[in-house]
C-alpha cells in the first residue's frame, strides 16, 4: 500500500442508507461508531476531510412526492432527514475524539452553523472534520448535487461517493449478471455515454466542468475509505 496519499482534502458522500446498517432501524449506532473510528484514523494521518450525508434512511423526499406530497415541503422534509444525520455523526465523531462541526444550508442557529465557505475552509485547516447538511438548502436538488457543488466550493481534491454494498461502476447490473465487469476507471463522457448512473446528472455536469475527479467505492469494507485516499486501485474512478 503507499504510503503518502493521494489527496490531502476530500469529500465524502455517504448515502443515509450506509447509516442504517443491516436496515433494522433508521441509524445503527454501531455502524456510526465504525465510520467515525475509520474516519479517526484518516484524521489523524492529517487528511482534511469533509462529508455530506444524505437522508434516505429517515425520509425520501422524492418518494413522498411520488405519492401526492408537495414537492418543495417533501424536499425541505429531507433536508432536514440529513441534518438528523449530521448530528448523529458529529456525536460518534466526537465521542472518539475528532473535533467536528456541523454546517446547514437552512439556518438553524441553536443547532449548527450556517453553510460559509470560508468558515469552513478555516475549520480544516485548524484540523476539523466538517459535515455539510441539509443538501444545497433548495427544493428540486438532491444531496449529490450538494456534494459536488461542496466539495468545489471548498476545493477538495476529490469526491469520494461511498456506496452501500456497490464496490463500482459496471458496464451491466452485477446483480443480474455475474459476467458484469467493473470499470477501474471512466472518463467523464464514457460514463454519460454509456448511461452509467454514477449520480444525478446536474451534480455529474457539476463535477465534469470543473474536473473535479469521483471515486466510486463500497463503504462497507473497513478501510475502504483510506484505502482510496491512499490511491489503492478500487472502486472506480472518473476523470
Amino acid at each position: 500500500m503507499a504510503t503518502m496519499p493521494k489527496w490531502r482534502r476530500v469529500l465524502l458522500k455517504l448515502s443515509g442508507e450506509a447509516l442504517a446498517g443491516d436496515g433494522q432501524s433508521s441509524i445503527s449506532a454501531e455502524v456510526v461508531h465504525g465510520i467515525a473510528l475509520e474516519l479517526k484514523e484518516i484524521w489523524e494521518e492529517g487528511i482534511q476531510i469533509t462529508l455530506i450525508v444524505g437522508g434516505g434512511n429517515i425520509f425520501r423526499g422524492s418518494q413522498a412526492a411520488q405519492v401526492g406530497m408537495d414537492r418543495a415541503t417533501a424536499d425541505y422534509a429531507g433536508m432536514l432527514a440529513t441534518v438528523i444525520n449530521a448530528l448523529f455523526l458529529q456525536d460518534a465523531l466526537e465521542k472518539v475524539g475528532v473535533d467536528t462541526r456541523v454546517q446547514t444550508a437552512i439556518q438553524m442557529q441553536e443547532v449548527a452553523e450556517p453553510f460559509i465557505r470560508r468558515r469552513a475552509e478555516r475549520h480544516l485547516e485548524k484540523g476539523r472534520i466538517v459535515i455539510f447538511a441539509a443538501g444545497t438548502g433548495n427544493p428540486y436538488f438532491t444531496t449529490d448535487t450538494a456534494a459536488a457543488l461542496r466539495a468545489n466550493e471548498i476545493g477538495a481534491e476529490v469526491l469520494l461517493m461511498a456506496k452501500n454494498r456497490v464496490d463500482g461502476v459496471y458496464d451491466r447490473d452485477p446483480r443480474q449478471d455475474p459476467t458484469a465487469r467493473r470499470f477501474r476507471h471512466l472518463g467523464y463522457m464514457e460514463a454519460i455515454q454509456g448511461g452509467y448512473r454514477v449520480m444525478d446528472m446536474t451534480a455529474f455536469s457539476l463535477c465534469m466542468e470543473n474536473k473535479m475527479p469521483i471515486v466510486v467505492f463500497d463503504i462497507g469494507v473497513r478501510g475502504n475509505i483510506r484505502r482510496v485516499i491512499y490511491g489503492e486501485e478500487i472502486g472506480t474512478l472518473i476523470s
